[in-house]
């Protein structure tokens, strides 16, 4: 195996370590999971993945297909 060397942000090297005791497994085990995890991710997600930061931030009806009003010339 090959070895690679990463700087950890304080609270993320934290949370790593504290997740490493509580699974008991060790930080590589644990990191190595996390990467074959995005390896294996088709593409980049879903469009909800890609926009999840923007869901919620817009105002007006849940769903504009319910209702006629919103789609009048739609497909024309």
């Amino acid at each position: 195996m090959k070895t690679v060397s990463v700087k950890l942000p304080a609270p993320l090297a934290a949370w790593l370590t504290q997740q490493a005791r509580e699974l008991r497994r060790s930080k590589s085990a644990l990191v190595r999971q996390a990467l074959e995890q995005q390896r294996s991710k088709p593409g980049k997600g879903t469009c909800l993945d890609l926009m999840e930061d923007l869901c919620g931030c817009m105002r007006g009806p849940r769903d504009l297909s319910t209702n006629p009003k919103h789609m009048g010339g739609f497909g024309k």
